[in-house]
């Protein structure tokens, strides 16, 4: 039979929208009625009881359309979807059943009603398992929430994804692209790297997909590219042994005395229960007196005046300077005075004293 793949096909336009999704409708199952009858189960915790069977009235009307029945065991806590002759859609079961897991991850009904739609799909991503300890777990979980719940809100808009962080788990709904993004973003920061970076590459890539000069171009250019920096301190251990070179020996070192030994030494073995007890007591006893008398002394160490001769030998000491200062400066002060006299005589300080030039 001749290839027919470049053959012309008249029904193969341009306006065409390959990836679009349509509707499966009543009129689109020409086979009729399902011939078995497929059903899923699954569990949810207690405390999700009373919000289960307030809300169960929305999941059951939005089942009906799809000719699904479901049922809410309170006794046994779970809950169980299972097609009917009225099914026309058989993928709409396997929607029931990601349906029935959301509401058991606690995701409220009326979002979580928005599965069986077409273009929704959800993922449920486990994330305990990535980090061993539990405190590092919480730290990072923290993070996809961010500060009030900031980050949480930033993911949704770029990647227009529901998302649930809820104890182990990580449950998302929205498209089959945003969810791909989501698990990349959410497993990468459960290894330690922050989602803020994901977040702005995220949003520059929103910003050059609307631009039409450069929507089928390459975008790495515009990419932030952040390094991962390797840090050059090294890690110091926490018990640093000594590696010193020692003098080798061929006798293994002597073996240290148990309790019972050090007891036989002691004499401490051979007393009885009285009077090792009264030992005990005794030495108690002598610790407690000890702390008391160094705590007195401590007490009465606060109200000793100080000595009296101290205080005056330095009161003192200081006077004999200032005095030395004192005179030291006198004798500056004191200069030999010179006067001119009428007829060319130098008189000096002293009255007989007469000097002709």
């Amino acid at each position: 039979m001749p290839s027919t793949h470049n053959a012309e096909k008249p029904w193969d336009t341009d306006d065409v929208d390959k990836w679009k999704v349509d509707k499966f409708g009543p009129e689109d199952n020409i086979g009729g009625p399902l011939l078995e009858e497929s059903s899923f189960s699954t569990l949810f915790p207690k405390y999700r009881e009373m919000y289960l069977k307030g809300a169960w009235p929305v999941v059951t009307k939005c089942l009906e359309k799809y000719g699904i029945s479901c049922t809410l065991d309170l006794i046994e806590g779970s809950m169980t979807v299972s097609t009917t002759l009225k099914t026309f859609d058989p993928a709409a079961i396997l929607k029931a059943r990601d349906l029935i897991k959301l509401l058991a991850r606690s995701v409220p009904a009326p979002q979580a009603v928005k599965i069986m739609e077409d273009e929704v799909a959800c993922d449920v991503i486990k994330i305990r398992n990535l980090v061993g300890n539990k405190e590092r777990f919480v730290k990072r979980r923290q993070r996809i929430l961010g500060p009030q719940g900031s980050t949480l809100k930033a993911l949704e808009l770029l990647t227009e994804c529901y998302i649930l962080v809820q104890g182990n788990t990580v449950a998302t709904m929205g498209p089959y692209k945003g969810l791909k993004t989501l698990r990349r973003i959410i497993e990468d920061t459960m290894a330690n790297i922050h989602p803020i970076y994901a977040i702005k590459e995220l949003m520059i890539r929103k910003e050059l997909a609307k631009d039409e000069a450069l929507k089928n171009e390459n975008w790495d250019r515009f990419l932030p590219n952040f390094r991962k920096r390797t840090l050059s301190k090294r890690r110091v251990p926490h018990k640093v042994n000594d590696k010193t070179k020692k003098v080798y020996t061929p006798f293994p070192p002597p073996q240290e005395k148990s309790k019972v030994d050090l007891q036989i030494e002691s004499g401490e073995y051979f007393l009885g229960k009285q009077a090792r007890e009264r030992k005990e007591r005794e030495e108690r006893d002598a610790k407690m007196k000890d702390k008391m008398e160094k705590k007195r002394k401590e007490r009465i160490s606060e109200y000793v005046a100080p000595k009296e001769d101290e205080g005056k030998e330095k009161e003192k000491k200081k006077r004999k300077r200032d005095d030395g200062e004192e005179k030291e400066k006198k004798k500056k002060k004191k200069k030999p005075e010179v006067e001119a006299g009428t007829d060319g005589d130098v008189t000096t300080g002293n009255p007989g004293d007469r000097v002709r030039f």
